[in-house]
């Protein structure tokens, strides 16, 4: 391995080549690798949804939902399976364990689709096929509003879809979607009092428009040598074939469809889900990015197609961007690139001011080889530019100079000795390379408990693990080829010769300290052992927290209305909402979802489920800094102004997790749960700090039940399926054909005029036809009264347990103060039956599973570093000073988060075990000294003493570079409390290295100044 420094040093010319082509081939990469706004990590769930008409949310529960869940359950691949049965619907959502990845999820998808195929006999008759889908976790980054003055929303939802044509077409589009487009149907409205004057059976309009309609199969014949089909033409193709169309009446007489119906093409009311931007009718238009696909490319192919179609776009019609990932990931690619370059110029200033303009402008120029060799690295692998990734250049950087550093300042070194050039530096490499090489794998494995972890937090993180790995393992390369050359070229001879006295005063006075420690060894230990006392005290005043708040320039505003409120009110109690948040200074552009959250345009974001109580806006502002004031204000005008619903305020998180506190209460008697659910929802409310107290069943909802008449019913011959359809067709209608417009296939529905069908006066009204009779009933005559009762609207389980959840936010400081507030006083006071159980979810929930992750995966971690460090060394005693030093980490790292005022969290927590890594690398090049000069036959008291001062510079030079490296990511929020947690705990820590691992050294080793008793 030493001959690659050789090779390096005499043959420059194939050096500088070598390092030219890295650096075009870097700048290359750069400006072709894949960038995206945060990493891509799968979602590794599948959602399964069947559709039960008529059913109430029990009997979708028990009926549906039950069988499914007891047939996948089965599959071992699974790790959770939660599910929501709404009146009508059942909603599965299966998630996978953490061992699958998106290489092998495809086939858990396939067996979970052949588990739910084979539970289709045992659903109940009128219930739906059952549709898996796999894509629940896409992202749409850029989100487009379309609205149109004198536009309607038929004439939106056109240009919408002629517009994903054209942008189909666009580089790097993976798919388009739709959200608020209104559904469309043919009606067909007969006032319901003519339909029994006239003796008409329903089910005969239903035959005719269904025969006409019908593809119908007429053969082929031979002629010749060809075989010719035969096709019968005669479908609709317009309205107008359908008013045209002929029924048979009573006594056999023919009647036109329009001469007793109004017939129309409209949108079916109520809509499943409305949208809005700034306050007028709007659609919306997501689009993906294929896998690996340049976000940013794909932003600009959208921009200039949307230029060249701007010509033909109709009058009026206008297009708002709601979201661009392209453009936040410009703005936070060239921010995170402008925040490493101020890095570097920072490690380069402070490197030509300590250690000499030469010195600085090799190690700076081998710094910038590095980065470059890196993105090479990076593309080669697929590994895009985003915020972990460019976080973790910024992090690695300043251990990228450590080892360029060590061998530069052994070759300074060596060449004061009066050895030449080539000698110096072939010597300080094959002195160094080994302990340096070791010293970077520990700096390594430090960040490899991410790597290991398997759950959601793991994968997102990657990227951080990967860039270190592959930065740091270069930079080693890099540090015994490029930089011997480079000194071998650029560094003069000193101008003394001879071994350098450590005379100047620092050093006099680091070695009497260091001296003085060794003498009073225990009493130094007792003074070490005082402070981690005093910084394991410190953390108590550290808030804790999981992932913070993002940068971005919006916030949401969520609103729950009781549950079975209509998604018309729901829609005008937003607007009013809308209203007063459009007034406040910094709001720019406000998007309104109703019925159901938006498509999911970031890949932290998990969209609320369909519901026509439920709305969000999505408000935009001209500064960030804005929104925690923006927040403040408007959930108090949310609390005053309008009680009547359950409004949440909230930023956008960084990273996996929810951000409440959330309290999930399972058993099997529906009451109970909610009588439980309304102690824990006091507790809650009784705490000021407390916010948005909701449950996620909502309130029951008012049902209006009719008594089916057995024996009446029988004896005129008309069934319980009649009277539900005689019902539903004179208040939502029927569906009794369908009919192709354009692209898209539509109903046909039967029904009364508007009237009749929105007013429940005119239930008593209602006529059952009877087949067995040929005549019309009234329905009073089938059914026995009328009973307005309530019911659950939506039924949660987990894992196959009826579960409900009570959810809370907090008003100020983290979600983590609010749990430890709430925890213990609920766990108390709630007295739960036999079969009830509280389990805490949310963002608790979230970061305790993170944090066991990453924790359980550490030790394999540190065993690997005490591996390397008992290969270095040949010893276990110089492993166990290594690890002995360790702890100190703790004294700097509260005092770093408290003046930094951030939280330790997730991000805090890897910094925190990083820091370990770093310090042994700094540690192993203080022994490593020692040792080396203990071979030479120093005297130990001497060797330890002169060994730790002459490495000062190299070891506070690689501390320095790093620490001021971060000062960049101070203003980062995600990466901020990492930043802290290693600039205050590697400050501390190399600080109290420098005199405590002699102690150490001394105290194992029996090492004494000569004629001084110790104490």
């Amino acid at each position: 391995m030493n001959n690659l420094c050789l090779y390096a040093v005499r043959y420059k010319v194939v050096t500088l080549v070598f390092s030219t082509i890295i650096a075009l081939g870097g700048i290359f990469s750069f400006l072709n690798i894949g960038r995206l706004e945060d990493p891509e990590f799968t979602i590794k769930e599948a959602v399964i949804h069947t559709h039960y008409p008529g059913a109430s949310a029990k009997q979708v529960e028990l009926e549906v939902t039950e069988p499914i869940e007891t047939a996948i359950q089965q599959l071992k691949q699974l790790k959770e399976v939660r599910s929501i049965s709404r009146a009508g619907v059942s909603i599965i959502f299966a998630e996978t364990q953490e061992i699958y990845d998106k290489h092998n999820l495809p086939q858990v998808w396939d067996e979970l689709r052949r588990k739910v195929g084979s539970v289709n006999g045992q659903l109940p008759a009128g219930c739906q096929t059952p549709i898996v889908n796999d894509d629940f976790g896409d992202v749409y980054g850029v989100l487009f509003a379309i609205t149109g003055d004198g536009y309607d929303k038929k004439q939106l939802k056109a240009y919408a879809e002629d517009l994903r044509r054209e942008l189909l077409t666009c580089n790097d589009v993976g798919r388009i979607d739709f959200w608020g487009l209104p559904r469309e149907a043919v009606f067909i409205e007969i006032d319901r009092a003519k339909l029994t004057q006239l003796g008409l059976n329903p089910n005969t309009i239903f035959d005719t428009l269904k025969g006409q309609n019908s593809v119908t199969p007429a053969g082929a014949v031979q002629v010749g040598s060809e075989y010719i089909p035969f096709r019968i033409t005669g479908d609709y193709t317009s309205i107008e074939d359908i008013a045209n169309q002929l029924i048979s009446g009573s006594e056999g007489s023919m009647i036109r469809l329009k001469e007793i119906a109004r017939i129309r093409h409209d949108i079916i009311t109520p809509a499943a889900e409305l949208m809005c931007y700034n306050g007028k009718e709007a659609v919306a238009i997501g689009i993906s990015t294929i896998s690996g696909g340049n976000v940013i490319s794909m932003g600009d192919s959208i921009d200039q197609r949307l230029q060249e179609l701007q010509a033909n776009t109709p009058f009026g019609i206008n297009i708002h961007t709601i979201t661009s990932q392209s453009k936040i990931v410009e703005k936070s690619v060239s921010g995170f690139v402008s925040n490493l370059i101020s890095a570097v110029a920072i490690v380069i200033l402070l490197l030509v001011v300590f250690m000499g303009w030469r010195e600085g402008i090799i190690i700076g120029f081998v710094l910038i080889l590095t980065i470059f060799a890196t993105l090479m690295v990076m593309k080669s692998y697929g590994i895009t530019l985003q915020r972990i990734s460019l976080g973790a250049l910024i992090i690695a950087l300043g251990m990228l100079v450590d080892n360029a550093i060590v061998v530069t300042e052994g070759i300074i070194i060596k060449m004061r000795q009066g050895i030449g050039r080539e000698e110096a530096a072939d010597q300080s490499v094959k002195e160094t390379m080994w302990p340096l090489l070791g010293a970077t794998i520990i700096a390594i494995l430090a960040f490899a408990a991410i790597s290991l972890s398997k759950d959601m937090t793991g994968e997102w993180l990657a990227s951080l693990f990967q860039v270190i790995c592959i930065s740091l393992g270069l930079s080693w390369f890099f540090a015994i080829t490029t930089v011997p050359c480079f000194c071998v070229m650029i560094l003069p001879v000193p101008k003394n010769n001879g071994k350098k006295k450590h005379s100047q005063r620092f050093f006099k006075y680091y070695k009497t300290i260091v001296g003085k420690a060794i003498d009073h060894r225990w009493l130094t230990l007792t003074g070490v052992i005082g402070l981690l006392v005093v910084a394991v005290w410190g953390f108590s005043h550290v808030k804790q927290d999981f992932m913070p708040d993002t940068n971005r320039s919006q916030f949401t505003v969520d609103i729950w209305m009781p549950q079975g409120t209509h998604i018309n009110s729901t829609e005008k109690q937003l607007e009013q909402v809308e209203k007063y948040v459009a007034r406040l200074e910094g709001v720019q552009n406000i998007s309104g979802f109703i019925g159901r959250g938006p498509l999911r345009f970031l890949l932290t974001f998990s969209p609320e489920m369909p519901d026509s109580a439920y709305a969000q806006l999505l408000i935009d502002v001209d500064d960030f800094r804005r929104v925690p004031e923006l927040k403040k204000n408007i959930q108090q005008y949310l609390d005053k102004e309008v009680p009547q619903v359950i409004g949440s305020v909230d930023a956008f998180k960084l990273g996996p997790g929810g951000g409440a506190v959330i309290a999930r209460l399972s058993g099997p008697e529906t009451k109970i749960l909610r009588n439980l659910a309304g102690q824990v929802k006091k507790i809650m409310a009784e705490n000021p700090n407390s916010r948005s107290i909701r449950t996620d069943w909502g309130n029951q909802i008012k049902v209006s039940k009719v008594d089916f008449a057995d024996l009446r019913a029988q004896g005129l011959g008309i069934s319980r399926p009649e009277i539900g359809s005689s019902i539903a067709m004179n208040f939502t209608g029927s569906v009794v054909g369908q009919y192709r417009h354009r692209d898209d296939l539509l109903p046909i529905i039967l029904r009364p005029p508007k009237k009749q069908r929105n007013n429940i006066d005119f239930f008593d009204e209602v006529q059952v036809f009877s087949q067995a009779k040929n005549k019309w009933v009234p329905v009073q005559q089938v059914t026995n009264r009328k009973i307005t009762g309530v019911e659950d609207s939506v039924i949660h389980r987990l894992n196959q347990k009826r579960t409900l959840r009570v959810l809370c936010k907090q008003r100020e400081g983290t979600t983590d103060a609010l749990f430890r507030q709430l925890s213990p006083i609920i766990e108390k006071k709630l007295k739960l039956p036999p079969g009830y159980n509280l389990e805490w979810g949310g963002e608790h929930e979230e970061q305790i599973e993170a944090n066991t992750k990453l924790m359980s995966n550490f030790p394999i971690a540190f065993a690997g570093m005490f591996l390397v460090t008992v290969l270095l060394f040949n010893s276990l005693r110089y492993p166990l000073i290594i690890f002995m030093g360790l702890p100190l980490v703790v004294v700097g790292v509260a005092p770093g988060m408290l003046i930094a005022d951030k939280a330790f969290g997730f991000m805090a927590m890897l910094g925190f075990l990083s820091l370990f890594g770093m310090l042994i690398k700094n540690e192993i090049v203080l022994l490593d000294q020692i040792k080396a000069e203990l071979a030479d036959g120093k005297e130990p008291f001497t060797a330890v003493v002169e060994s730790s001062a002459s490495r000062i510079r190299p070891v506070t030079m690689a501390t320095f570079t790093t620490v001021l490296g971060m000062i960049p990511l101070l203003t980062d929020a995600f990466f901020s409390p990492m930043a802290a947690t290693i600039m205050g705990g590697l400050s501390f820590a190399t600080l109290l290295t420098l005199f405590v691992v002699p102690v150490f050294f001394s105290t194992l080793f029996s090492v004494r100044r000569p004629g001084v008793k110790h104490f």
